[in-house]
């Protein structure tokens, strides 16, 4: 997938442990895992804000995009 979870350079920018962030944030370790390595499908908009809130970033510190064309063709209608 194009999109990537670029969490764990923010995590290691920052010099925080990710045990603690999940505590902050209001999710389990397992939760906060998952979202790092990138296996889940989606994030709610609000966790994505406690995210943010707790690292003093925004959501393109946290995702980032290899562009593909291809992308351009698909439908998708999870939107």
């Amino acid at each position: 997938m194009p999109v990537r979870v670029t969490l764990d350079a923010l995590i290691v920018r920052k010099g925080l442990k990710a045990k603690d962030l999940a505590q902050t944030v209001g999710l389990s370790e397992t939760q906060l895992s998952l979202f790092r390595s990138g296996k889940v499908k989606g994030i709610r908009f609000r966790t994505l804000a406690r995210l943010c809130a707790a690292l003093g970033c925004t959501p393109g510190d946290l995702l980032d995009y290899d562009f593909n064309a291809a992308d351009l063709d698909a439908v998708d209608e999870d939107v």
